[in-house]
């Protein structure tokens, strides 16, 4: 993924975790890896692409997974 849009960001996060627990995740869980919640840097400028593998290895979520479902 090359240049990842805030739409789709979004689009993957409620995708795997669903609107609510996703929303949650995103506003309190600190990441293992950056030290801050997806929210925090996010609004600091962070590559979207970096948070979201990020959120991928902290909740196991599969390889298969790590690109949304194919709609």
């Amino acid at each position: 993924m090359v240049g990842m849009r805030r739409t789709e960001f979004d689009r993957l996060v409620v995708g795997e975790f669903g609107d609510s627990f996703g929303s949650w995740i995103a506003g309190s869980h600190v990441l293992t890896g950056l030290g801050a919640t997806a929210s925090e840097l996010i609004a600091g400028g962070a590559d979207l692409r970096e948070v979201w593998w990020a959120l991928c290895e902290d909740f196991e979520v599969p390889e298969g997974r790590r690109l949304g479902s194919d709609e």
